[in-house]
């Protein structure tokens, strides 16, 4: 009897300490997510907000400026942000398994492998009035195109710089500085970026040159907060020779993270590109990314974190918590934006042909909102995993074996136009979804903690200036 008195007991115990450790890991996931929301909007709006400001300009600067930022996202944007990407699985799990001066190494060798990447990546830029007048355009909206590619090759540099700063500090939970640092990047970019367009009539050569000095300003301002900062003061790291030795751990993980990024980054430009009232659509679905990435991220984070540190059950609790809070953001955003067709076209013009459109699209865009939101959180899982070699194949078969194929089916031969083609993202990020789900629950997370931590305490990769003491690798035997 004693006996029998003592298991609900011990249950309701342990279903208590499960409740205290999840309420925990919502406030720590919210205390990531919610403040980069505001980083990831700030940056977001710095290569934007001058589109705004060339619209009151002329045609040609418009089109020619939109042009050439859709190319250089493709070519060039896309590629450096999903490389860096590989930090949050490197610096997240170093910095959980302890190895602190790592962290600042791993960061010091992506930069210098994105340093050589935005060298060949400018080059490119350089070719970018050739592949506009070998695709037909325009040679006057290619010209000035081309002029304006070559002008976004300043900010390409400090891009890469500020990604991988970004990865760095976010490894280490320290949310807030970016957020001061990009909101007085934008503040400053603003009146700047005015008075070079309109003040001194530089037109689209001062929109690139504000976007590459508030780029700088913004790398700058969180160079001098790691540099000075105590938070960072334990994975402030020296330059050595150990920085190009994981340069080639960096490439391993950062090539297939880009594929991963750039497959889905690529088909939203490619569809895109095929009908241009489908951009009104495009700019409430990719406002909207920004809240769910934010999610993936504090996902990556903490549960690359807690891999590294080898508690993979922890990871999962993490999993959970992020599940829950991001699925109700977005299932409520879904609904919000699938039922306000009458109203939500206002806001882009008051054109009775854009509303109506608008209109018949809210219902296929809150759905997209479900499904892409569910993506943008698995792949911060995925990341937090490592297993970007494999969400990279998920991208390739969810993208261009069903969503263009789809899109171009429903919108050109069932004559659907932008409802067939919004079908095509909606049926591709549904399979990239249910694929990733998959993968997050087939994956042994016991098997990938034990990996990680013997990949970052193994003798093949530098420990930077850590002295990995004999009790720890005494440890880590016992859990291999």
């Amino acid at each position: 009897m004693e006996v029998e008195r003592l298991v609900p007991k011990r249950s309701a115990a342990a279903a208590a300490a499960r409740k205290i450790a999840f309420t925990a890991e919502v406030n720590r996931v919210n205390w990531i997510a919610l403040p980069m929301i505001v980083v990831t909007v700030s940056q977001f709006l710095l290569r934007v907000s001058p589109m705004f400001m060339l619209g009151h300009v002329d045609q040609l600067s418009l089109s020619s400026a939109s042009i050439a930022t859709s190319l250089c996202n493709v070519t060039g944007f896309s590629v450096v942000f999903g490389m860096a990407s590989a930090l949050e699985t490197l610096c997240g799990q170093a910095y959980g398994a302890k190895q602190y001066k790592r962290v600042g190494t791993l960061t010091y060798g992506a930069m210098l492998c994105l340093f050589l990447v935005c060298i060949a990546v400018s080059l490119v830029f350089i070719l970018t009035e050739r592949v506009l007048l070998m695709t037909g355009q325009d040679p006057s909206i290619s010209a000035a195109a081309g002029k304006f590619a070559i002008q976004l090759i300043p900010t390409l540099f400090p891009y890469a710089f500020l990604q991988c700063i970004v990865r760095y500090l976010q490894s280490q939970s320290l949310i807030f500085p970016m957020v001061w640092s990009s909101l007085a990047s934008l503040c400053f970019q603003l009146p700047l970026c005015w008075a070079f367009i309109f003040r001194f009539h530089l037109g689209n050569s001062g929109a690139a040159i504000s976007i590459a000095i508030s780029s700088w300003f913004n790398v700058v301002l969180l160079v001098l907060y790691v540099m000075y900062s105590s938070a960072c003061q334990e994975t402030r790291a020296p330059l050595s020779w150990d920085v190009l030795v994981t340069m080639r751990e960096f490439f391993q993980l950062a090539i297939p993270s880009a594929a991963m990024v750039c497959l889905e980054w690529w088909s939203f430009e490619i569809i895109l590109l095929l009908s241009v009232p489908f951009a009104c659509s495009f700019t409430i679905s990719y406002l909207h990314y920004h809240v769910p990435y934010s999610f993936g991220a504090a996902a990556s984070t903490l549960i690359s974190n807690e891999m590294g540190a080898g508690k993979p059950e922890a990871a999962r609790t993490t999993l959970h918590a992020v599940l829950a809070l991001s699925i109700t953001e977005f299932l409520a955003a879904g609904f919000a934006i699938g039922s306000s067709g009458r109203v939500l076209g206002y806001a882009f013009s008051a054109d009775k042909q854009v509303i109506h459109y608008v209109r018949k699209m809210a219902p296929f865009l809150g759905i997209s909102i479900v499904m892409d939101g569910l993506q943008a959180v698995l792949s911060g899982v995925v990341r937090g995993i490592g297993l970007q070699h494999i969400g990279a194949y998920v991208n390739l078969g969810a993208y261009y074996l069903v969503c263009i194929p789809v899109a171009l089916l429903f919108a050109f031969v069932f004559h659907l136009k932008g409802q067939g083609l919004w079908s095509g993202l909606v049926a591709g990020a549904t399979v990239q979804s249910f694929a990733l789900s998959l993968l997050t629950a087939f994956t042994h997370w016991e098997n990938k903690a034990t990996e990680a931590r013997q990949m970052i305490f193994s003798e093949e990769f530098p420990a930077g200036n850590d002295s990995i003491c004999k009790q720890e690798k005494e440890k880590l035997v016992e859990i291999l």
